[in-house]
């Protein structure tokens, strides 16, 4: 027997065990107090979150562009079985509504812990004795709360881009659903432009809203 091994297997089985306690229990504050007993502060977990998010949104991007290939290419294949292009119309919007919707679960992620971050940052700079180190960390504060106010407004804005783009995709799915012949394709080609414009401006400002995230990571890693 090796009794420092037992007691490391220990101690990491407890470890896990409050993480996933903490994590169960929903409550985020009590999260971020148990991963500052662990050395890991809030605008570290604040910069993971933000990466995360920035990957979700990467993953929207190819998702809905391949989503809306594939309807175009239901449209564009006349011979094909009818069945079948229904299906694969359902699977692109099935596909796009899930990364939709962790796109929405990473955004919520980032809030919760950039308000977390800047109320213990306001309420920490009336514990320093230096003015001039005061001032200092005030005026970065202001400057990551301009800074973050773009990003979060970035990531809403692409974020709100998405349900035009869904509710297209689900309208021609239910529409061929029904309506399996040759005139409900036909329908979807005519619509198949309007679609293609709200597809493209999404990916647009997903793409700003990834390089203000690229840009906030930085800011946040300088040394």
């Amino acid at each position: 027997m090796n009794p420092s091994r037992d007691v490391a297997n220990s101690f990491s089985t407890g470890l896990l065990g409050l993480v996933l306690l903490v994590l169960v229990s929903g409550c985020s504050s009590l999260y971020y107090d148990t991963m500052e007993k662990f050395g890991i502060e809030k605008r570290e977990i604040l910069v993971d979150r933000v990466e995360e998010a920035r990957e979700s949104q990467d993953e929207a991007r190819t998702t809905f562009r391949s989503s809306l290939a594939r309807f175009q290419h239901v449209v564009e294949t006349p011979d094909t079985d009818l069945k079948a292009r229904y299906e694969e119309l359902r699977d692109a919007f099935e596909d796009s509504q899930s990364v939709a919707e962790d796109v929405r679960s990473r955004i919520d992620s980032v809030e919760d812990v950039s308000e977390a971050l800047f109320e213990e940052w306001q309420e920490e700079l009336g514990r320093y004795q230096n003015a001039n180190l005061r001032r200092a960390s005030e005026q970065q504060l202001r400057d990551t709360r301009r800074q973050y106010a773009t990003l979060i407004r970035r990531m809403h804005q692409a974020e709100a881009r998405m349900a035009p783009v869904l509710e297209a995709f689900e309208d021609q799915v239910l529409f061929l659903k029904h309506n399996l012949n040759a005139q409900a394709i036909g329908a979807l080609e005519s619509e198949l432009g309007r679609i293609r414009a709200d597809v493209d401006q999404l990916i647009r400002d997903m793409e700003q809203a990834m390089a203000e995230s690229d840009d906030f990571v930085r800011s946040l890693r300088q040394p």
